[in-house]
């Protein structure tokens, strides 16, 4: 017999038949259900007096299914699961990351990552969601102010080589101009690993951006890169390495740079931080903590894990990739 839920109807014919003293058996055989479901439905719905009432009991069933499941239970019900979830998100890893790990380790779905989420938003995991990167605050519309075009001498077009031969992007972030200072961080990411390197520099002169790239080409095996048309990279020609450009306000040619920067920025530096207050050891450790962190992209696997695999690290010791 196929089992279903008892509706008002179904309880109102119950109540009906009890009066006219037919026996739980009978009333089962009416409504087509097993006759302990007529037996429980008596048994849990009466009042307190002892009578049955179709009103009364749907209320109590109305009740009882309301309360039955409540937001973020699949985590807090289950209090080693919700101590390994809360010692990871301390880690500043992000509910996707812990989800994917844990289910890779099982080789089995333990937990999907907007459970996680859900659990966060309840009253119960609402005190945790200050480790999330995006602390619950709705994320700002950027409005980018359009950069003035600067002639690079001898540029090379992106579109002079297929896109699965770029290794890696490159891209800058300042400070604001309220903050009246140059300091501004040099970021370089690799495509395949999504490895980032980021070093701070005083200032955006071409000459400050020539000594960032040959650093970064003594940390790791580059074969080229790929920037935007910023001044910064005027000297693009004594980087040692070949340099392709995007075209003029085409930021999205080059989107392994621009999220990781907001990865950063979500993360470590919110926008509108004075980054001559931030030091390079502090850059140092947020982008270790960036290149350690499990992505879905990767299988789950940290960036610095796949950049060691790959034998593109020229200093393996070096685990903080900056």
């Amino acid at each position: 017999m196929t089992y279903r839920h008892l509706n008002w109807l179904d309880r109102d014919r119950i109540e009906a038949l009890l009066y006219a003293g037919h026996n739980q058996d009978e009333i089962a055989l009416v409504l087509k259900v097993n006759k302990s479901t007529i037996s429980r439905e008596i048994k849990k719905r009466k009042r307190m007096d002892g009578c049955y009432d179709a009103d009364a009991a749907q209320h109590k069933a109305y009740v009882k299914r309301l309360y039955s499941k409540y937001q973020g239970m699949k985590v807090e019900n289950h209090p080693e699961l919700k101590t390994q979830i809360v010692a990871e998100l301390r880690r500043k890893r992000s509910p996707d990351e812990i989800a994917g790990r844990m289910n890779r380790r099982a080789s089995h779905c333990v937990i999907n990552h907007k459970a996680i989420y859900k659990w966060l938003y309840s009253v119960y995991g609402e005190r945790y969601c200050h480790w999330l990167c995006t602390k619950r605050h709705r994320v700002k519309k950027r409005n980018p102010d359009k950069q003035p075009r600067v002639m690079i001498p001898n540029l090379v077009s992106i579109h002079a080589i297929p896109r699965t031969l770029i290794q890696c992007e490159g891209d800058t972030f300042v400070s604001p101009k309220k903050c009246q200072t140059t300091a501004s961080v040099a970021v370089v990411v690799e495509k395949q690993s999504k490895l980032i390197l980021a070093q701070k520099i005083p200032s955006l002169k071409p000459i400050m951006m020539r000594r960032v790239m040959k650093m970064f080409s003594r940390q790791l095996y580059i074969k080229n890169i790929v920037l935007d048309r910023g001044i910064e990279n005027r000297q693009h020609e004594q980087f040692g390495l070949p340099a392709y450009f995007c075209d003029p306000q085409s930021p999205h040619q080059k989107p392994l740079a621009e999220g990781s920067i907001g990865l950063m920025r979500r993360w470590l530096w919110k926008k509108g931080t004075n980054l001559a207050q931030v030091s390079q050891r502090e850059i140092s450790n947020g982008v270790k903590m960036l290149n350690h962190k499990y992505r879905k992209s990767l299988q789950y696997r940290s960036a610095y894990e796949v950049a060691r695999e790959r034998g593109i690290l020229k200093r393996a010791t070096n685990e903080s990739c900056t």
